[in-house]
């Protein structure tokens, strides 16, 4: 597969429409159409639903298509460290991170970065520590921040001084908000939404001295924004970790920690003896210069 018909089926993907991308990517109709056929002769996969106006991916043509993103992306990536000059360091800094106030690390690092004259740019994906973690084997993330508790052995890592306080995610007008803290006996009959990560690991059922059949899970969520509006609706209590949704003022949400206390402190992990981009040497050096 050549990297050019890559992107021609990419933009293909995105328009739904042969004329719409040929426009977009200045070739004729007849030429991007037989690029396509072409790429699904040599795949011996059909990777497009063609109807009259509008074109869709089968499913091979899904994979495909994440494939291919992760491709072009590395190889921009790639092109760009290599044109880096050697006296100038600039370029681009990705980092991948859960949902965690630890991010002002980065945030503080990044700034001081700029303020000394770097042109170096910082991309922030968000997600859970396993779609992160899949990223940075994959070439397409520096680091990744992971909370505790991670299997690191095939990284590097650096413990940020920051730990994350568990709790409860609630409506102030909930029976439960006249409470200090919440105990495991005071969820076990309440709809319960629960981080993605968290549910999976099966990270709560210590605590809570429930199995998650015994539990009543009505919900789970990647982004705890999309999760404080559940709770605002009324839909249930989010366990969560403190500090990530406002719910101070005129907020109808607040938050109680958990008892016995839960927290979790977080790393940031880069993939061993991989050689890191001039910018992201810089940026490892600030972060370690400021957690000192």
């Amino acid at each position: 597969m050549e990297l050019r018909v890559l992107k021609y089926f990419l933009a293909v993907a995105r328009a739904e429409n042969i004329s719409a991308a040929a426009e977009n990517l200045h070739v004729t109709q007849p030429t991007l159409s037989r690029q396509l056929m072409d790429l699904e002769d040599e795949l011996g996969k059909t990777l497009f639903v063609r109807a009259h106006k509008k074109i869709s991916l089968t499913e091979d043509g899904l994979l495909l298509k994440k494939r291919a993103e992760e491709i072009v992306e590395l190889v921009s990536r790639t092109e760009s460290e290599l044109k880096n000059d050697d006296k100038e360091i600039s370029g681009d800094v990705y980092i991948g991170s859960g949902e965690t106030e630890g991010i002002r690390f980065i945030a503080k690092a990044a700034k001081q970065i700029r303020d000394s004259g770097y042109d170096i740019r910082f991309h922030i994906y968000s997600g859970h520590d396993a779609s992160v973690a899949q990223r940075i084997d994959r070439g397409l993330l520096d680091f990744g921040v992971f909370l505790e508790g991670t299997h690191l052995e095939k990284y590097d890592s650096i413990k940020l001084p920051y730990s994350d306080t568990w709790g409860v995610l609630m409506r102030k007008d909930s029976h439960l908000a006249e409470k200090d803290h919440i105990e495991p006996e005071d969820l076990w009959e309440l709809p319960l939404i629960v981080s993605l990560q968290a549910d999976s690991n099966n990270e709560f059922s210590g605590w809570l001295m429930r199995s998650r059949d015994q539990l009543n899970i009505v919900a789970t969520y990647n982004l705890l924004f999309n999760a404080s509006i559940m709770v605002e609706e009324g839909l249930g209590y989010a366990l969560c970790i403190d500090r990530i949704v406002r719910t101070d003022g005129d907020s109808v949400l607040c938050f109680k920690p958990l008892r016995p206390a839960r927290s979790a402190s977080s790393d940031i992990i880069w993939k061993k003896h991989k050689p890191l981009s001039k910018p992201a040497e810089v940026f490892l050096k600030y972060l370690k210069d400021n957690i000192r």
